[in-house]
């Protein structure tokens, strides 16, 4: 979400709120504190999904699609939304973190909900504030348009008159300071005690000074707030006896006050900061709550077109295909109809052959998308076999800043299987490579797998658990519905063969770290089942591809060849056979690429490359048409 303000460009006499949102918080109310808070300084919103200790935090993953649904929609310049919903079973410390990565000035809690849903007492937080605090207990009107401050000569009494003047003044609200007098004697210690304040509220004329006498103080402030939309007031000074109580009077406005109340805390100690923990595990839960998402949470399709038009962003499919007669044109009927004609998703869709020997290209051509054979793409880098190198190729022949892939053998083909891919892409800038995962019936209409298949469960999981372990909460590796942004894959090496899945998972880790990934529930794909001796074979791949990435490190060479069972009617033998999984370069590194989107030879009317790339040309108002895009209908 674009910000007003971040953090290097703040200077140091704003003073930053925190508002952290909680499954049980009053989001209403504290959202609409965040925008009125906004008027007059940057505030920060982050989105908490607390686990019971003990317990995975991958349980927190629907949790966090409903909290993303309650922040996404915070509009303001400036309020800013921490990128990912923080799922944890230490909230409160990550608050901390939070506070003091962000220099953060003010924390603003929902009384008593957050206090509930951080196992916060009273007693702690004001025995061990990490900065000011301030709870607030709706209701809120969208406008404030009275508001009182009871005041005592405490130390807090500054901190609330400034929460009144910052949610009162930008919005032409009354705000009405009120000192209550009791019947003894004022003394020299009260009136020391209230010196500050007087100073303060003399440089201060907007704010309308009371004074009321008290019998009952608790009882006073809320007669005199009876037409006033908030009370702003403070905490005790230090902890009470009891761990739940914040002192006697603000204990019973919060309870009995008709209106809002907001009662404020000021940090009197110096802040501590957490060391910062490291635990493998709960980060991988974390990233798996986090960053899992659903083909459903993507359906707004007119959501999805106005995401896209403001980004800027466009978007290319590339379809690999190997005799894939039975299946494509289901594939193109429902991709070119839903996310091409009925909704401008796609910019561009092509198919990529592995020089298919059935009618796969003719049928692709009678969808007017360009198709290319990729044994006849750049062809002085020679022919090789596999998916990975029509992949590779695919980035040569499409230009969109985001590139998605999606395999042609499914039988039960949805235009999810690319919107759900699309959608996290869209709407979360951080997120650079996106994965699907789905149920995969192991016999149609019966038993059914919510993991891989066997390689995947055999092979890939296993070993990327073993020497990549980031990469441990990734449901399915080497699902064959995947993509990313293109500043992103022209960086990375392909893999030409059965590898390719695995390669690029890894090196994207490599590249953006585990937030930058994320997967998608594409809920279910019937396809053809691979015989024995070819999933062996990818097996292989698989593993070599693992061991030559850790290697290019650490491990030094590794072996190409495999010995295999081969069956041939009663006859057992071994068979030698060099698997050798040879990378392709990244295509940024490829002169041909480079000449044709950073040095075009002549300007033509059609699609514009890659946005990423635009500040290479040598006049950024030239259009070209490179081939396999798609005219535009004007």
């Amino acid at each position: 979400m674009q910000t007003k303000h971040t953090k290097e460009e703040r200077s140091e006499t704003e003073k930053t709120v925190l508002i952290p949102l909680l499954p049980n918080s009053d989001a209403e109310d504290m959202i609409g504190l965040a925008k009125a808070l906004a008027a007059s300084r940057p505030v920060l919103v982050v989105g908490f999904v607390p686990i019971t200790p003990g317990q995975s935090l991958s349980v927190g993953t629907v949790k966090a699609r409903v909290m993303r649904t309650v922040i996404e929609p915070i509009q303001h310049p400036n309020v800013r939304v921490l990128a990912g919903i923080r799922v944890t079973d230490s909230p409160w410390d990550e608050i901390r973190t939070i506070i003091a990565d962000e220099q953060v000035d003010l924390l603003m809690l929902n009384y008593p909900n957050d206090l509930a849903g951080l196992e916060l007492t009273a007693s702690e937080l004001l025995s061990h504030p990490p900065c000011d605090v301030a709870l607030a207990r709706g209701p809120f009107p969208e406008k404030l348009s009275k508001l009182i401050v009871p005041i005592n000569g405490g130390p807090h009494s500054e901190r609330a008159l400034d929460m009144g003047l910052a949610l009162g003044v930008p919005h032409k609200g009354k705000v009405t300071s009120l000192r209550l007098d009791s019947e003894a004697k004022e003394t020299d210690q009260t009136k020391r005690e209230f010196e500050p304040v007087n100073n303060l509220l003399n440089q201060l004329p907007q704010i309308e000074q009371a004074r009321a006498h008290q019998n009952n103080q608790a009882e006073a402030i809320i007669e005199s707030a009876i037409d006033n939309d908030v009370i702003i007031l403070g905490t005790a000074q230090r902890p009470t006896a009891a761990t739940d109580s914040f002192g006697a009077v603000p204990d019973f406005i919060l309870s009995n006050a008709k209106c809002g109340v907001i009662a404020v805390k000021t940090r009197q100690l110096e802040l501590v900061e957490d060391s910062k923990r490291s635990d493998l595990s709960k980060k991988v839960d974390r990233w798996f709550a986090q960053n899992t998402f659903h083909a459903e949470e993507f359906e707004q399709f007119e959501q999805l077109v106005a995401l896209k038009k403001a980004s800027g962003l466009t978007v290319s499919v590339a379809l690999p295909t190997l005799d894939e007669s039975e299946t494509i044109r289901t594939i193109l009927e429902q991709t070119q109809t839903l996310l091409m004609e009925k909704y401008p998703l796609i910019d561009e869709l092509v198919v990529v052959d592995s020089n298919s020997s059935d009618n796969t290209r003719e049928i692709a051509r009678e969808f007017g998308i360009p198709v290319y054979v990729h044994q006849e793409l750049l062809p002085r880098y020679g022919q090789r076999q596999g998916k990975g190198e029509a992949l590779w190729k695919s980035l040569y022949v499409t230009t969109g800043d985001i590139l998605l892939w999606c395999d042609t053998d499914i039988k039960n083909f949805h235009p999810r299987f690319i919107y759900g891919l699309m959608g996290p892409l869209l709407k979360y800038p951080e997120i650079q490579f996106v994965k699907g995962f789905y149920q995969r019936p192991l016999n149609v209409g019966k038993k059914k797998s919510p993991g891989g298949g066997r390689v995947t469960e055999l092979t890939a999981r296993p070993l990327l658990n073993m020497f990549y372990p980031q990469l441990g909460g990734i449901i399915q590796p080497l699902a064959g519905e995947y993509g990313g942004r293109r500043e992103l894959l022209e960086q990375l090496a392909f893999t030409s063969g059965y590898g390719v899945e695995t390669s690029l998972l890894i090196d994207s880790l490599e590249k953006v770290g585990l937030e930058g990934l994320a997967q998608v529930d594409l809920i279910e794909r019937v396809h053809h089942n691979q015989s024995l001796e070819n999933l062996s074979r990818m097996a292989f791949a698989v593993s070599q591809t693992i061991v030559r990435r850790m290697a290019q490190n650490e491990l030094g060479d590794v072996h190409h060849s495999m010995r295999r069972l081969h069956h041939e009617q009663d006859e057992l033998s071994l068979l030698n056979e060099d698997l050798a999984e040879s990378d392709r370069p990244p295509m940024k590194s490829v002169p041909e690429y480079r000449d044709r989107y950073l040095v075009p030879e002549r300007p033509l009317t059609g699609v514009k490359p890659s946005n990423l790339l635009k500040g290479t040309l040598k006049d950024p108002n030239e259009v070209f048409l490179v081939p396999g895009t798609l005219a535009s209908k004007s």
